[in-house]
């Protein structure tokens, strides 16, 4: 399958983010998946890097606009780049061209592609996918929104989303 992988831009070699964002990459190659990213820094360059380096495929998804608002390439393991010209053409391609997304921590950015993958479920433009967000920050979030939200989030949209505590049971999941 190809997994899309979301997550921040800040995690720095050698921290826990990216030492667990790498471990995810190398559990999907692994188990033969070819891993989606945004292509850049951070999460995305760790779980490239861990993918490559368990001979697995990285794909990649670039844009002008995100190189002209900050000055970065395609990482060094991204083995097959999908160019676009803007954000919203990257966001379509990396969740229109996966069969399950994960999300690792992240900020506005990950939040967006959450947010967009599930609602594209929802109104059924996309077909029903793993959704599986990583980690006690997203369950605080979404049961925060739950909460105080509830009369907008009925139990059949809240379906759509999963929660693992870690990247070992988002692989589980998958399975």
């Amino acid at each position: 399958m190809n997994i899309a992988v979301f997550g921040g831009s800040a995690p720095k070699p050698d921290s826990p983010a990216y030492e667990e964002a790498l471990r995810l990459g190398r559990l999907l190659a692994e188990r033969g998946h070819t891993v989606l990213t945004g292509g850049y820094i951070g999460t995305m360059e760790a779980v490239s890097r861990g993918a490559a380096e368990a001979g697995g495929h990285v794909i990649g998804v670039t844009c002008a606009e995100i190189e002209r608002w900050r000055p970065v390439s395609a990482n060094a393991w991204v083995k097959e780049e999908w160019r676009k010209e803007t954000l919203l053409e990257r966001l379509q391609a990396i969740i229109y061209g996966c069969d399950a997304a994960l999300a690792l921590p992240g900020g506005p950015g990950t939040l967006t592609e959450i947010a967009l993958t599930w609602n594209l479920m929802i109104i059924g433009v996309l077909p029903p996918r793993p959704l599986i967000l990583i980690g006690d920050g997203w369950r605080a979030v979404f049961d925060q929104a739950f909460t105080s939200l509830s009369d907008y989030f009925p139990a059949a949209q809240r379906d759509y989303l999963a929660f693992a505590p870690d990247v070992r049971s988002a692989v589980k999941m998958l399975e």
